[in-house]
């Protein structure tokens, strides 16, 4: 007499399971966002001076050491950030209307423009992506995307 048994996974079958996704998914994602990066309104713009323009976009006016934390990086490496985009015209130094000890930084217009610019190309190229996907493919990236915001948020 046989008995049919499934083959049971172990807990290191599992882990190795999700260790092959996790790679999968860390470098899809890696290539991703390289490819959207492309996608910018400054060539010439480092990923982490456009972070800091996109974190005063969503988050508003920062000063120096709450840009730093946010973005984790050294206050002195902020800076150097911030010299650069002020020089440029994309962000302006004032004085804290709270405290006049602190300085607050804010995106100027052109600032704004760069961001709103950047996005508008970036989902210009998703879009254009999407297009070329079926109707299945885009409702399991709209699933992965709300997984994936899950996952961020942790």
């Amino acid at each position: 007499m046989s008995t049919d048994t499934k083959p049971t996974q172990t807990p290191a079958d599992a882990h190795d399971d999700h260790s092959a996704a996790a790679s999968r998914l860390r470098i899809a994602t890696f290539r991703l966002a390289r490819r959207m990066r492309t996608q910018r309104a400054v060539d010439s713009m480092s990923d982490g001076q456009f972070a800091v323009l996109a974190a005063l976009w969503v988050h508003g006016p920062h000063t120096l050491g709450e840009l730093a934390e946010r973005e984790r990086v050294s206050a002195p490496s902020m800076n150097r950030t911030v010299n650069c985009l002020q020089e440029s015209g994309y962000v302006a130094r004032s004085a804290d209307e709270n405290d006049g000890r602190k300085v607050v930084i804010s995106l100027t217009d052109d600032g704004q423009a760069v961001v709103a610019e950047t996005a508008r190309r970036r989902d210009a190229w998703v879009e254009s992506a999407l297009d070329e996907l079926t109707a299945d493919e885009r409702d399991a990236l709209d699933r992965a995307a709300e997984i994936m915001e899950r996952m961020a948020a942790r």
